[in-house]
């Protein structure tokens, strides 16, 4: 994208420099900046949550930590990432405290096996938490 963004500064002031000299302008499109900008585009609803690859539900997630330090919630995520690789982490900061959650769960007996898990590597207390979840699209189809 940082791509784009400088091919179209350099040719914004290329043609600013020739509209000086010869008071006329004729700007020729190279097609493949049309393939660009379609895969990109492409990119972009693959990544966005209102796409089909990517739906939500109501479920579950592990609150692991509520800190008001900032390193003390990095090396949480970290340790979870390091432990537990298949689950995703989710950290964010709510004034004044950086949380971080864990998991994608829907059903309050998947995220409980996972808090006794996560329970001998995280010495706190690790609470299950109702939240919006990301499904797969295979997975919604399986529970219906």
């Amino acid at each position: 994208m940082m791509k784009l963004v400088i091919l179209f500064s350099a040719l914004l002031m290329t043609t600013q420099l020739y509209a000086q000299s010869t008071g006329s302008i004729n700007i020729y499109k190279d097609p493949r900046i049309d393939v660009l900008l379609k895969k990109q585009a492409e990119a972009n609803n693959l990544s966005t949550r209102n796409s089909a690859k990517r739906r939500t539900a109501k479920g579950y997630r592990l609150l692991i930590i509520s800190s008001n330090n900032r390193n003390e919630a990095i090396a949480a995520r970290t340790k979870l990432l390091t432990h537990f690789p298949e689950l995703k982490a989710y950290m964010w900061y709510q004034a004044p405290y950086y949380k971080v959650k864990a998991g994608n769960f829907i059903s309050r007996n998947d995220a409980q096996a996972y808090q006794k898990k996560l329970a001998s590597i995280f010495p706190g207390n690790i609470f299950i938490m109702n939240d919006t979840v990301e499904v797969k699209p295979e997975e919604t189809e399986s529970s219906e």
